[in-house]
C-alpha cells in the first residue's frame, strides 16, 4: 500500500472548471498546500491568482494549454505555452491534436507538442490523448509520438464532454508504449481512492482529479 504522502505528491489537484470563481481557486490552492499536492491544475486564466496563492510552498501551478479540444494551430499553443510559463506555471498540460491525428498527419502532431516542449522552457508538458476517441492502434501512435515530440508525460482525458476518463487498460497499454523513462498522468473520472491506487498499479505516476481531498481522507482511514 502507498503511503498518504506519497499519494499526495502524486496528485494534480485539479479544477479547469469555465466557471471556476477565485474564491473556488482559493480553495483549491489552500487544500493542495494543506495536504501537499503535487500541483494545482486550472486554466489559463487562473495561473497567475495560483501562483500568488502558493507562493512560499512547494506546490506546483500547471496550466492547460489548447483546451479542451486541442484544435488551436500550433503557434496559438505555443504563445499560450509561453504566456502560461511567464505567469508562473511550472507545467503543462497540453490537448493533442486529436483530429490531426486521426487524419494521418503525424509530423502536423510531433511540431504541435514539440513547439509547446520548446516554449515552455524546460517546464514539465503533459499530452493529453483523449483516450476515449482513439482506436487501439492511435492511442499507441500518439505516445510515440509525443515520446519522439520530446514530452515528459501521456496523459489520458481532459474530463470534458461527457467522454470516458481514464482505464486501467489504457495506462496500461501507454506505460507500455512508452516504457520508464516518460511519465503517465491517469485523469477523468477518479474519484476515489482504490480508482486512484489501479491506475498507480497499471503504471500511473500522477492523479489528476479533483477529489484529491477525499481520496488522501480516504487514505489516512487506511494508513
Amino acid at each position: 500500500m502507498i503511503s498518504t504522502r506519497k499519494l499526495a505528491q502524486m496528485i494534480d489537484h485539479t479544477n479547469v472548471k469555465g466557471d471556476a470563481t477565485e474564491t473556488d481557486i482559493n480553495t483549491l490552492c489552500r487544500e493542495a498546500k494543506m495536504h501537499n499536492f503535487s500541483c494545482v491544475c486550472v486554466t489559463p486564466t487562473n495561473v497567475l491568482l495560483a501562483r500568488e496563492l502558493l507562493t512560499g510552498c512547494d506546490v506546483g501551478v500547471c496550466a492547460v494549454v489548447g483546451f479542451p479540444l486541442g484544435v488551436q494551430t500550433p503557434k496559438t499553443k505555443a504563445f499560450e505555452t509561453r504566456e502560461v510559463v511567464s505567469q508562473g506555471a511550472s507545467e503543462i498540460d497540453m490537448v493533442m491534436n486529436i483530429g490531426g491525428l486521426k487524419s494521418g498527419r503525424e509530423e502536423l502532431v510531433r511540431e504541435d507538442i514539440q513547439g509547446v516542449v520548446e516554449a515552455a522552457g524546460g517546464k514539465i508538458v503533459k499530452v493529453i490523448l483523449e483516450t476515449a476517441l482513439l482506436t487501439h492502434e492511435e492511442k499507441i501512435n500518439a505516445c510515440l509520438i509525443a515520446k519522439k515530440a520530446g514530452a515528459d508525460f501521456v496523459k489520458t482525458s481532459t474530463g470534458f464532454g461527457g467522454l470516458s476518463g481514464a482505464s486501467v487498460g489504457d495506462v496500461a497499454l501507454m506505460r507500455k508504449t512508452i516504457g520508464t523513462k516518460m511519465g503517465v498522468k491517469a485523469s477523468g473520472g477518479i474519484r476515489d481512492l482504490k480508482t486512484a491506487l489501479a491506475m498507480i498499479d497499471a503504471g500511473a505516476t500522477k492523479i489528476g482529479t479533483s477529489t484529491g481531498v477525499q481520496i488522501i481522507e480516504e487514505s489516512l482511514k487506511i494508513q
